[in-house]
Protein backbone atom coordinates (compact mmCIF):
# COMPACT_ATOMS: atom_id res chain seq x y z
CA UNK A 1 0.00 0.00 0.00
CA UNK A 2 1.37 3.41 -0.93
CA UNK A 3 1.27 6.23 1.60
CA UNK A 4 2.04 9.90 1.25
CA UNK A 5 5.22 11.10 2.99
CA UNK A 6 4.89 11.14 6.75
CA UNK A 7 4.97 14.52 8.49
CA UNK A 8 6.68 14.96 11.83
CA UNK A 9 3.31 15.19 13.59
CA UNK A 10 2.04 12.03 11.87
CA UNK A 11 5.19 10.16 12.83
CA UNK A 12 4.77 11.12 16.47
CA UNK A 13 1.19 9.86 16.31
CA UNK A 14 2.27 6.56 14.75
CA UNK A 15 4.84 6.07 17.50
CA UNK A 16 2.32 6.84 20.24
CA UNK A 17 -0.19 4.44 18.71
CA UNK A 18 1.89 1.37 19.62
CA UNK A 19 2.70 2.20 23.27
CA UNK A 20 0.71 0.92 26.25
CA UNK A 21 2.19 2.34 29.47
CA UNK A 22 1.26 2.12 33.10
CA UNK A 23 0.79 5.19 35.27
CA UNK A 24 0.50 6.15 38.92
CA UNK A 25 -2.72 7.29 40.54
CA UNK A 26 -6.47 6.77 40.46
CA UNK A 27 -7.13 9.70 38.11
CA UNK A 28 -5.61 10.65 34.75
CA UNK A 29 -2.30 12.50 35.27
CA UNK A 30 -1.54 15.47 33.04
CA UNK A 31 1.26 13.82 31.05
CA UNK A 32 -0.99 10.87 30.26
CA UNK A 33 -3.90 13.05 29.13
CA UNK A 34 -1.55 14.87 26.77
CA UNK A 35 -0.12 11.65 25.35
CA UNK A 36 -3.60 10.20 24.84
CA UNK A 37 -4.69 13.31 22.96
CA UNK A 38 -1.62 12.81 20.77
CA UNK A 39 -2.62 9.28 19.85
CA UNK A 40 -1.26 7.10 22.68
CA UNK A 41 -2.67 3.59 22.23
CA UNK A 42 -3.95 3.34 25.79
CA UNK A 43 -2.91 2.14 29.23
CA UNK A 44 -2.55 -0.89 31.44
CA UNK A 45 -4.10 -0.76 34.91
CA UNK A 46 -2.31 -2.04 37.99
CA UNK A 47 -3.59 -2.47 41.54
CA UNK A 48 -2.44 1.01 42.55
CA UNK A 49 -4.80 2.50 39.95
CA UNK A 50 -7.80 0.97 41.73
CA UNK A 51 -9.48 2.50 44.79
CA UNK A 52 -11.76 -0.21 46.21
CA UNK A 53 -13.23 2.27 48.69
CA UNK A 54 -14.61 4.47 45.90
CA UNK A 55 -17.44 2.77 43.99
CA UNK A 56 -17.38 3.70 40.34
CA UNK A 57 -13.81 5.05 40.50
CA UNK A 58 -12.40 2.66 37.90
CA UNK A 59 -15.24 3.26 35.46
CA UNK A 60 -14.77 7.02 35.92
CA UNK A 61 -11.03 6.62 35.32
CA UNK A 62 -11.72 4.71 32.12
CA UNK A 63 -14.16 7.39 31.02
CA UNK A 64 -11.50 10.04 31.65
CA UNK A 65 -8.99 8.11 29.53
CA UNK A 66 -11.48 7.80 26.68
CA UNK A 67 -12.36 11.47 26.93
CA UNK A 68 -8.74 12.11 25.95
CA UNK A 69 -8.67 9.28 23.38
CA UNK A 70 -12.00 7.65 22.47
CA UNK A 71 -10.13 4.75 20.85
CA UNK A 72 -7.96 3.89 23.83
CA UNK A 73 -7.07 0.33 24.66
CA UNK A 74 -7.46 -0.18 28.39
CA UNK A 75 -5.84 -3.41 29.52
CA UNK A 76 -5.54 -5.20 32.82
CA UNK A 77 -4.09 -8.47 34.12
CA UNK A 78 -7.34 -10.06 35.26
CA UNK A 79 -6.76 -13.80 35.30
CA UNK A 80 -8.93 -14.75 38.25
CA UNK A 81 -7.36 -16.67 41.11
CA UNK A 82 -3.94 -15.45 42.19
CA UNK A 83 -3.63 -12.64 39.64
CA UNK A 84 -6.15 -9.84 39.81
CA UNK A 85 -5.91 -6.07 39.64
CA UNK A 86 -9.56 -5.01 39.79
CA UNK A 87 -10.06 -7.04 43.00
CA UNK A 88 -6.48 -6.89 44.26
CA UNK A 89 -7.16 -5.88 47.86
CA UNK A 90 -9.99 -8.26 48.66
CA UNK A 91 -8.78 -11.04 46.36
CA UNK A 92 -10.40 -12.47 43.27
CA UNK A 93 -13.96 -13.73 43.47
CA UNK A 94 -13.35 -15.87 40.37
CA UNK A 95 -11.40 -19.15 40.50
CA UNK A 96 -8.00 -19.25 38.85
CA UNK A 97 -6.84 -21.47 36.01
CA UNK A 98 -5.47 -24.32 38.12
CA UNK A 99 -8.79 -24.60 39.97
CA UNK A 100 -10.66 -24.74 36.67
CA UNK A 101 -8.20 -27.21 35.18
CA UNK A 102 -8.45 -29.50 38.19
CA UNK A 103 -12.24 -29.44 37.95
CA UNK A 104 -12.07 -29.87 34.15
CA UNK A 105 -15.54 -28.58 33.29
CA UNK A 106 -15.33 -26.54 30.11
CA UNK A 107 -18.70 -24.90 30.70
CA UNK A 108 -17.49 -23.68 34.11
CA UNK A 109 -14.29 -22.29 32.58
CA UNK A 110 -16.36 -20.46 29.96
CA UNK A 111 -18.55 -19.06 32.75
CA UNK A 112 -15.41 -17.88 34.58
CA UNK A 113 -14.32 -16.17 31.36
CA UNK A 114 -17.68 -14.41 31.11
CA UNK A 115 -17.37 -13.31 34.73
CA UNK A 116 -13.94 -11.83 34.04
CA UNK A 117 -15.28 -10.15 30.91
CA UNK A 118 -18.22 -8.71 32.82
CA UNK A 119 -15.93 -7.40 35.57
CA UNK A 120 -13.80 -5.71 32.91
CA UNK A 121 -16.74 -4.19 31.04
CA UNK A 122 -18.10 -2.70 34.24
CA UNK A 123 -14.68 -1.10 34.80
CA UNK A 124 -14.47 0.26 31.24
CA UNK A 125 -11.67 -2.18 30.37
CA UNK A 126 -11.66 -3.64 26.86
CA UNK A 127 -8.64 -5.97 27.07
CA UNK A 128 -7.92 -8.52 29.77
CA UNK A 129 -4.41 -9.93 29.55
CA UNK A 130 -5.63 -13.49 30.11
CA UNK A 131 -5.92 -16.45 29.92
CA UNK A 132 -2.57 -18.08 30.63
CA UNK A 133 -2.11 -20.62 27.82
CA UNK A 134 1.17 -21.99 29.15
CA UNK A 135 1.45 -25.72 29.80
CA UNK A 136 3.12 -25.90 33.21
CA UNK A 137 5.27 -28.97 32.57
CA UNK A 138 7.99 -27.95 35.04
CA UNK A 139 6.81 -28.17 38.66
CA UNK A 140 9.70 -25.89 39.69
CA UNK A 141 8.40 -23.06 37.50
CA UNK A 142 8.44 -20.00 39.80
CA UNK A 143 6.13 -17.71 37.85
CA UNK A 144 3.45 -19.80 36.09
CA UNK A 145 2.41 -22.65 38.42
CA UNK A 146 -1.23 -22.36 39.44
CA UNK A 147 -1.77 -19.60 36.86
CA UNK A 148 -1.88 -22.36 34.23
CA UNK A 149 -4.77 -24.76 33.68
CA UNK A 150 -2.39 -27.67 34.12
CA UNK A 151 0.47 -29.73 32.74
CA UNK A 152 -1.47 -31.60 30.05
CA UNK A 153 -1.38 -30.03 26.59
CA UNK A 154 -4.85 -31.15 25.52
CA UNK A 155 -6.45 -30.00 28.77
CA UNK A 156 -4.76 -26.59 28.61
CA UNK A 157 -5.76 -26.18 24.97
CA UNK A 158 -9.41 -26.95 25.65
CA UNK A 159 -9.67 -24.66 28.68
CA UNK A 160 -7.80 -21.85 26.94
CA UNK A 161 -10.44 -21.89 24.20
CA UNK A 162 -13.28 -21.99 26.73
CA UNK A 163 -11.83 -19.03 28.63
CA UNK A 164 -11.26 -17.04 25.44
CA UNK A 165 -14.81 -17.65 24.27
CA UNK A 166 -16.23 -16.67 27.65
CA UNK A 167 -14.23 -13.46 27.91
CA UNK A 168 -14.88 -12.39 24.34
CA UNK A 169 -18.60 -13.12 24.58
CA UNK A 170 -18.61 -9.91 26.65
CA UNK A 171 -16.83 -7.99 23.84
CA UNK A 172 -13.72 -7.78 25.96
CA UNK A 173 -10.57 -8.89 24.18
CA UNK A 174 -8.78 -11.93 25.57
CA UNK A 175 -5.00 -12.16 25.37
CA UNK A 176 -3.45 -15.64 25.47
CA UNK A 177 -0.04 -15.62 27.14
CA UNK A 178 2.93 -16.17 27.21
CA UNK A 179 3.78 -17.14 23.61
CA UNK A 180 5.46 -19.44 22.64
CA UNK A 181 5.13 -21.05 26.09
CA UNK A 182 6.58 -20.16 29.52
CA UNK A 183 5.60 -23.44 31.17
CA UNK A 184 8.95 -25.25 31.19
CA UNK A 185 11.16 -22.56 32.72
CA UNK A 186 12.86 -22.45 36.11
CA UNK A 187 13.53 -18.70 36.05
CA UNK A 188 11.10 -15.83 36.49
CA UNK A 189 11.50 -13.51 33.50
CA UNK A 190 10.55 -10.57 35.75
CA UNK A 191 13.89 -11.01 37.49
CA UNK A 192 16.16 -12.96 35.14
CA UNK A 193 16.54 -14.31 31.63
CA UNK A 194 14.39 -17.43 31.32
CA UNK A 195 15.52 -20.26 29.06
CA UNK A 196 13.47 -23.14 27.71
CA UNK A 197 15.88 -25.98 27.11
CA UNK A 198 13.58 -27.77 24.69
CA UNK A 199 13.80 -28.44 20.98
CA UNK A 200 11.30 -26.80 18.68
CA UNK A 201 9.90 -30.26 18.06
CA UNK A 202 9.12 -30.50 21.79
CA UNK A 203 7.66 -26.99 21.78
CA UNK A 204 5.42 -27.85 18.83
CA UNK A 205 4.19 -31.00 20.49
CA UNK A 206 3.67 -29.81 24.06
CA UNK A 207 3.59 -26.00 24.28
CA UNK A 208 2.39 -24.44 21.03
CA UNK A 209 -0.98 -26.25 20.71
CA UNK A 210 -2.86 -24.05 23.24
CA UNK A 211 -1.78 -20.95 21.31
CA UNK A 212 -2.81 -22.55 18.04
CA UNK A 213 -6.16 -23.42 19.61
CA UNK A 214 -6.56 -19.82 20.83
CA UNK A 215 -5.74 -18.49 17.36
CA UNK A 216 -8.23 -20.87 15.77
CA UNK A 217 -10.86 -19.71 18.30
CA UNK A 218 -10.37 -16.08 17.27
CA UNK A 219 -8.50 -14.77 20.29
CA UNK A 220 -8.09 -11.01 19.97
CA UNK A 221 -4.54 -10.81 21.25
CA UNK A 222 -1.52 -12.77 22.35
CA UNK A 223 1.30 -11.73 24.66
CA UNK A 224 4.89 -12.69 23.95
CA UNK A 225 7.22 -14.15 26.56
CA UNK A 226 10.71 -12.92 27.34
CA UNK A 227 12.00 -16.49 27.06
CA UNK A 228 14.99 -17.81 25.16
CA UNK A 229 14.55 -20.92 23.03
CA UNK A 230 18.08 -21.84 21.89
CA UNK A 231 16.89 -23.28 18.57
CA UNK A 232 15.49 -19.86 17.69
CA UNK A 233 18.62 -18.02 18.85
CA UNK A 234 19.67 -16.16 21.98
CA UNK A 235 17.20 -13.29 21.73
CA UNK A 236 14.12 -13.47 23.99
CA UNK A 237 11.00 -14.35 22.00
CA UNK A 238 9.64 -10.81 22.40
CA UNK A 239 12.66 -9.45 20.53
CA UNK A 240 13.10 -12.39 18.15
CA UNK A 241 11.75 -12.11 14.58
CA UNK A 242 11.74 -15.91 14.31
CA UNK A 243 9.27 -16.11 17.22
CA UNK A 244 7.08 -13.42 15.66
CA UNK A 245 7.09 -15.25 12.33
CA UNK A 246 6.25 -18.50 14.11
CA UNK A 247 3.10 -16.92 15.54
CA UNK A 248 1.98 -15.41 12.23
CA UNK A 249 2.62 -18.75 10.49
CA UNK A 250 0.01 -20.21 12.85
CA UNK A 251 -2.61 -18.04 11.17
CA UNK A 252 -2.89 -15.43 13.91
CA UNK A 253 -3.45 -11.89 12.63
CA UNK A 254 -4.57 -10.23 15.85
CA UNK A 255 -2.68 -8.06 18.31
CA UNK A 256 0.75 -9.27 19.43
CA UNK A 257 1.48 -7.52 22.73
CA UNK A 258 4.83 -7.62 24.48
CA UNK A 259 5.20 -8.69 28.04
CA UNK A 260 6.35 -5.74 30.12
CA UNK A 261 9.49 -4.08 28.78
CA UNK A 262 10.65 -3.32 32.33
CA UNK A 263 11.21 -7.02 33.07
CA UNK A 264 14.80 -8.19 33.50
CA UNK A 265 15.22 -10.04 30.19
CA UNK A 266 14.75 -6.68 28.43
CA UNK A 267 15.49 -4.08 31.09
CA UNK A 268 18.85 -5.53 32.12
CA UNK A 269 20.04 -6.22 28.57
CA UNK A 270 19.01 -3.82 25.81
CA UNK A 271 16.75 -1.63 27.97
CA UNK A 272 13.06 -0.79 27.54
CA UNK A 273 13.57 1.77 24.77
CA UNK A 274 15.72 -0.37 22.51
CA UNK A 275 13.60 -3.35 23.53
CA UNK A 276 10.55 -1.58 22.14
CA UNK A 277 12.28 -0.96 18.82
CA UNK A 278 13.43 -4.58 18.55
CA UNK A 279 10.00 -5.90 19.56
CA UNK A 280 8.29 -3.96 16.76
CA UNK A 281 10.88 -5.16 14.28
CA UNK A 282 10.23 -8.70 15.54
CA UNK A 283 6.51 -8.39 14.79
CA UNK A 284 4.91 -6.95 17.93
CA UNK A 285 2.04 -4.47 17.61
CA UNK A 286 1.64 -3.07 21.11
CA UNK A 287 4.38 -2.37 23.65
CA UNK A 288 3.47 -2.99 27.28
CA UNK A 289 5.82 -0.65 29.15
CA UNK A 290 5.21 -2.10 32.63
CA UNK A 291 4.34 -1.07 36.16
CA UNK A 292 6.05 2.21 37.11
CA UNK A 293 5.90 1.28 40.79
CA UNK A 294 7.95 -1.90 40.40
CA UNK A 295 11.03 -1.71 42.60
CA UNK A 296 13.26 -2.35 39.61
CA UNK A 297 12.21 0.83 37.75
CA UNK A 298 15.08 2.54 39.63
CA UNK A 299 12.99 5.37 41.01
CA UNK A 300 11.88 6.73 37.65
CA UNK A 301 8.42 8.25 37.53
CA UNK A 302 5.63 7.01 35.29
CA UNK A 303 6.10 9.70 32.65
CA UNK A 304 9.80 8.85 32.35
CA UNK A 305 9.03 5.15 31.86
CA UNK A 306 6.77 6.12 28.94
CA UNK A 307 9.09 8.70 27.38
CA UNK A 308 12.06 6.33 27.45
CA UNK A 309 10.19 4.04 25.06
CA UNK A 310 8.60 6.87 23.04
CA UNK A 311 11.94 8.65 22.49
CA UNK A 312 13.70 5.46 21.38
CA UNK A 313 10.95 4.61 18.90
CA UNK A 314 10.82 8.13 17.49
CA UNK A 315 14.60 8.25 17.01
CA UNK A 316 14.59 4.86 15.29
CA UNK A 317 11.71 5.91 13.02
CA UNK A 318 13.34 9.21 12.14
CA UNK A 319 16.59 7.45 11.25
CA UNK A 320 14.78 4.91 9.10
CA UNK A 321 15.87 1.99 11.23
CA UNK A 322 12.25 1.47 12.29
CA UNK A 323 10.29 1.60 9.01
CA UNK A 324 7.13 3.66 9.03
CA UNK A 325 5.31 0.73 7.47
CA UNK A 326 6.04 -1.33 10.59
CA UNK A 327 4.36 1.35 12.70
CA UNK A 328 1.42 1.59 10.29
CA UNK A 329 0.89 -2.17 10.31
CA UNK A 330 0.94 -2.31 14.10
CA UNK A 331 -1.33 0.71 14.44
CA UNK A 332 -3.81 -0.83 12.02
CA UNK A 333 -4.07 -3.98 14.13
CA UNK A 334 -4.65 -1.86 17.24
CA UNK A 335 -7.39 0.10 15.43
CA UNK A 336 -9.05 -3.10 14.23
CA UNK A 337 -9.12 -4.44 17.77
CA UNK A 338 -10.61 -1.25 19.18
CA UNK A 339 -13.33 -1.22 16.52
CA UNK A 340 -14.25 -4.80 17.48
CA UNK A 341 -14.30 -3.98 21.19
CA UNK A 342 -16.62 -1.02 20.71
CA UNK A 343 -19.44 -3.25 19.49
CA UNK A 344 -22.04 -4.65 21.85
CA UNK A 345 -22.10 -8.37 22.69
CA UNK A 346 -23.84 -10.28 19.91
CA UNK A 347 -26.60 -11.69 22.12
CA UNK A 348 -27.88 -11.26 25.67
CA UNK A 349 -25.78 -13.26 28.09
CA UNK A 350 -26.78 -14.81 31.40
CA UNK A 351 -26.05 -12.53 34.32
CA UNK A 352 -26.25 -15.26 36.93
CA UNK A 353 -22.98 -16.94 37.77
CA UNK A 354 -22.13 -20.18 39.52
CA UNK A 355 -21.46 -20.24 43.24
CA UNK A 356 -17.73 -19.76 42.77
CA UNK A 357 -16.92 -20.89 46.31
CA UNK A 358 -18.75 -24.14 45.63
CA UNK A 359 -16.85 -24.48 42.35
CA UNK A 360 -13.51 -23.94 44.09
CA UNK A 361 -14.46 -26.36 46.88
CA UNK A 362 -15.32 -29.10 44.38
CA UNK A 363 -11.92 -28.63 42.78
CA UNK A 364 -10.05 -29.06 46.07
CA UNK A 365 -8.30 -32.36 46.71
CA UNK A 366 -8.11 -33.69 50.25
CA UNK A 367 -5.27 -36.07 51.09
CA UNK A 368 -5.27 -38.24 54.23
CA UNK A 369 -8.50 -36.72 55.48
CA UNK A 370 -8.74 -33.23 56.93
CA UNK A 371 -9.95 -32.27 60.38
CA UNK A 372 -13.20 -30.36 60.66
CA UNK A 373 -13.45 -27.15 62.66
CA UNK A 374 -16.55 -27.94 64.67
CA UNK A 375 -15.85 -25.92 67.80
CA UNK A 376 -16.72 -22.31 67.06
CA UNK A 377 -15.01 -21.28 70.30
CA UNK A 378 -11.67 -22.78 69.28
CA UNK A 379 -8.77 -20.48 68.47
CA UNK A 380 -7.31 -21.48 65.12
CA UNK A 381 -3.53 -21.21 64.86
CA UNK A 382 -2.62 -20.32 61.29
CA UNK A 383 1.06 -20.73 60.45
CA UNK A 384 2.03 -19.02 57.21
CA UNK A 385 4.96 -21.02 55.85
CA UNK A 386 5.10 -19.28 52.46
CA UNK A 387 8.48 -17.80 51.64
CA UNK A 388 7.63 -15.03 49.17
CA UNK A 389 5.12 -14.03 46.54
CA UNK A 390 4.69 -14.52 42.83
CA UNK A 391 5.86 -11.40 40.96
CA UNK A 392 2.87 -11.54 38.64
CA UNK A 393 0.44 -11.63 41.55
CA UNK A 394 2.24 -9.22 43.83
CA UNK A 395 1.99 -9.18 47.63
CA UNK A 396 -1.50 -9.86 48.98
CA UNK A 397 -3.40 -10.04 52.21
CA UNK A 398 -3.72 -13.42 53.91
CA UNK A 399 -7.10 -14.32 52.45
CA UNK A 400 -7.26 -17.55 54.45
CA UNK A 401 -6.93 -15.67 57.73
CA UNK A 402 -9.67 -13.27 56.64
CA UNK A 403 -11.99 -16.12 55.65
CA UNK A 404 -11.39 -17.97 58.90
CA UNK A 405 -12.11 -14.87 60.97
CA UNK A 406 -15.72 -14.99 59.84
CA UNK A 407 -16.05 -18.17 61.92
CA UNK A 408 -13.23 -18.33 64.44
CA UNK A 409 -10.70 -16.38 66.41
CA UNK A 410 -7.42 -16.72 64.54
CA UNK A 411 -3.86 -16.59 65.85
CA UNK A 412 -1.54 -15.85 62.92
CA UNK A 413 2.03 -17.10 63.18
CA UNK A 414 4.79 -16.44 60.66
CA UNK A 415 6.91 -19.47 59.81
CA UNK A 416 10.01 -17.53 60.82
CA UNK A 417 8.63 -17.44 64.36
CA UNK A 418 8.11 -21.20 64.53
CA UNK A 419 11.24 -22.01 66.52
CA UNK A 420 11.71 -24.66 69.20
CA UNK A 421 10.10 -22.52 71.89
CA UNK A 422 7.10 -21.68 69.74
CA UNK A 423 6.64 -25.34 68.84
CA UNK A 424 6.76 -26.27 72.51
CA UNK A 425 4.05 -23.73 73.22
CA UNK A 426 2.09 -25.07 70.25
CA UNK A 427 2.31 -28.56 71.68
CA UNK A 428 1.42 -27.31 75.15
CA UNK A 429 -0.55 -29.75 77.27
CA UNK A 430 -2.22 -32.91 76.12
CA UNK A 431 -5.53 -31.12 75.95
CA UNK A 432 -4.19 -28.37 73.70
CA UNK A 433 -3.24 -30.86 71.01
CA UNK A 434 -6.87 -30.76 69.99
CA UNK A 435 -6.73 -27.07 69.12
CA UNK A 436 -6.94 -26.57 65.36
CA UNK A 437 -3.65 -25.80 63.63
CA UNK A 438 -3.41 -24.94 59.94
CA UNK A 439 -0.18 -24.56 57.99
CA UNK A 440 -0.38 -22.54 54.77
CA UNK A 441 2.13 -23.39 52.03
CA UNK A 442 2.37 -22.65 48.33
CA UNK A 443 5.32 -24.80 47.24
CA UNK A 444 5.61 -28.35 48.53
CA UNK A 445 9.04 -28.66 46.92
CA UNK A 446 10.45 -25.74 48.93
CA UNK A 447 12.94 -27.00 51.55
CA UNK A 448 11.97 -24.18 53.90
CA UNK A 449 8.26 -24.90 53.66
CA UNK A 450 8.80 -28.65 54.01
CA UNK A 451 10.92 -28.02 57.12
CA UNK A 452 8.13 -25.99 58.69
CA UNK A 453 5.60 -28.72 57.90
CA UNK A 454 7.85 -31.38 59.44
CA UNK A 455 8.45 -29.31 62.56
CA UNK A 456 4.75 -28.70 63.06
CA UNK A 457 3.85 -32.34 62.36
CA UNK A 458 6.27 -33.47 65.08
CA UNK A 459 4.36 -31.64 67.80
CA UNK A 460 0.89 -31.21 66.30
CA UNK A 461 0.14 -34.27 64.14
CA UNK A 462 -3.50 -33.19 63.96
CA UNK A 463 -2.55 -30.03 62.03
CA UNK A 464 -3.84 -29.57 58.48
CA UNK A 465 -1.68 -28.40 55.60
CA UNK A 466 -3.39 -25.96 53.23
CA UNK A 467 -1.50 -26.16 49.94
CA UNK A 468 -2.17 -23.13 47.75
CA UNK A 469 0.40 -24.22 45.18
CA UNK A 470 0.64 -27.05 42.70
CA UNK A 471 -0.73 -30.37 43.89
CA UNK A 472 1.45 -33.45 43.39
CA UNK A 473 0.15 -35.99 40.92
CA UNK A 474 -2.48 -38.29 42.38
CA UNK A 475 -0.92 -41.38 43.85
CA UNK A 476 2.51 -39.85 44.42
CA UNK A 477 3.97 -39.69 47.93
CA UNK A 478 2.88 -36.64 49.89
CA UNK A 479 5.42 -34.02 50.87
CA UNK A 480 4.04 -34.00 54.39
CA UNK A 481 2.65 -36.39 56.95
CA UNK A 482 -0.18 -33.97 57.65
CA UNK A 483 -3.65 -34.13 56.25
CA UNK A 484 -3.64 -31.74 53.29
CA UNK A 485 -6.15 -29.71 51.34
CA UNK A 486 -4.85 -28.84 47.88
CA UNK A 487 -6.79 -25.75 46.76
CA UNK A 488 -4.82 -24.94 43.58
CA UNK A 489 -4.26 -21.27 44.26
CA UNK A 490 -4.46 -18.46 46.77
CA UNK A 491 -7.36 -16.08 46.34
CA UNK A 492 -10.43 -14.96 48.22
CA UNK A 493 -12.60 -17.59 46.55
CA UNK A 494 -10.17 -20.45 47.21
CA UNK A 495 -9.73 -19.38 50.82
CA UNK A 496 -13.49 -19.36 51.28
CA UNK A 497 -13.64 -22.82 49.69
CA UNK A 498 -11.12 -24.18 52.18
CA UNK A 499 -13.07 -22.74 55.10
CA UNK A 500 -16.28 -24.23 53.68
CA UNK A 501 -14.61 -27.64 53.59
CA UNK A 502 -13.34 -27.26 57.15
CA UNK A 503 -16.60 -25.88 58.56
CA UNK A 504 -19.42 -27.80 56.85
Amino acid sequence: MNHSPTTAAELRGLVNAVILPGFVGTTVPGWLAGALKNGLAGVVYFAHNIDPDAPGQVAALSAGIRAANPNAVIGVDEEGGNVTRLQAREGSSIPGAAVLGALDELSTTAAAGRAIGRLCREAGVNLTIAPVADVNTNPLNPVIGVRAFGADTALVSAHTVAAVQGIQAMRVGACAKHFPGHGDTVADSHMDAARVELSMADMREHHLPPFQAAADAGVAAMMSAHIIIPELGEAPATLNPLAGALLRDMGFDGLLITDALDMAAVRATVGPGEGGVLALLAGSDLLCVGNPLNAYTSGRDDASCYTEVYDALLAAAESGRLPVEVLRRAGARVATFVQWSQQEPAAPLPVTEPDWVEVAARACRVDQGAAVLTDSEAVVTLIDARTGHNMAAGPTENFLASALMDWHEVQEVAAAAVDAQALAELAGTEESLGEPVLVLVDCLSSPEQRATLAAVAAVAPHAVCINAGLAPAAGTPSATALATIHCHGFSRVSAAAVVRLLTP
